[in-house]
């Protein structure tokens, strides 16, 4: 048969393994946006799960939360949306409907990069099927293909500028948070370095993803 012959020359591996990916990045989407991101508890508080601790500045007293009422250890903040303090909080992400902290950051930046993989080979797949033409009848015959293509560059541009740039924060050992709000966190603004967290780009990468 047709789909024997496709399958002895190879022709259908390329397909099952474009499949296998999606799969794979939808499964980490739900991972990542289901997940605890690093609340912090009640029975808890206090307690710093943070990988690369530093000394806090004499004058710099750790803050009770004022919603939900725990006490919050370095690098937490509160998340008005989710109701809770996120240890190292990054920031609130609408794609995934889930903060992203301390538990789930790493699983976050993988789900980043496998999306732009499945996208590059998106928009290789849109371009291939596009043989532009220069008449009404093409552009009526391929309007959702185009459509398509379009979207998937704006999607791609999207999630390589949020990997390259949680990519850079990371080899610093910072957030998003205080990588924004730097001037207004009391353990940064009161600290004789500007970032007392970076340990240096290696060990910073080592103690982020292992």
């Amino acid at each position: 048969s047709d789909l024997r012959r496709r399958e002895e020359r190879g022709e259908l591996l390329q397909p099952v393994l474009f499949i296998l990916l999606v799969l794979c990045s939808v499964l980490l989407y739900l991972k990542v946006s289901l997940m605890d991101p690093g609340f912090v508890k009640a029975d808890e508080e206090g307690q710093s799960m943070v990988t690369s601790p530093v000394p806090v500045p004499g004058n710099i007293k750790m803050r009770r939360c004022g919603y939900c009422m725990v006490k919050q250890p370095m690098r937490a903040k509160h998340c008005q949306l989710c109701q809770h303090c996120v240890r190292r909080y990054d920031h609130h992400c609408p794609w995934i409907e889930n903060c992203v902290g301390e538990k789930n950051h790493p699983l976050f930046v993988v789900y980043l990069s496998v999306q732009l993989v499945v996208l590059l080979w998106a928009w290789y797949i849109a371009w291939s099927g596009l043989h532009f033409e220069q008449s009404w009848d093409w552009l009526q015959h391929n309007i959702f293909l185009l459509i398509s293509f379009l979207l998937i560059v704006v999607f791609t541009i999207v999630d390589l500028l949020l990997l390259i740039s949680h990519l850079y924060l990371v080899s610093c050992n910072t957030t998003t948070w205080e990588f924004m709000s730097h001037h207004r966190i009391s353990y940064l603004k009161h600290s004789e370095s500007e970032n007392p967290f970076d340990q240096g780009v290696i060990l910073n990468l080592w103690r982020f993803f292992c």
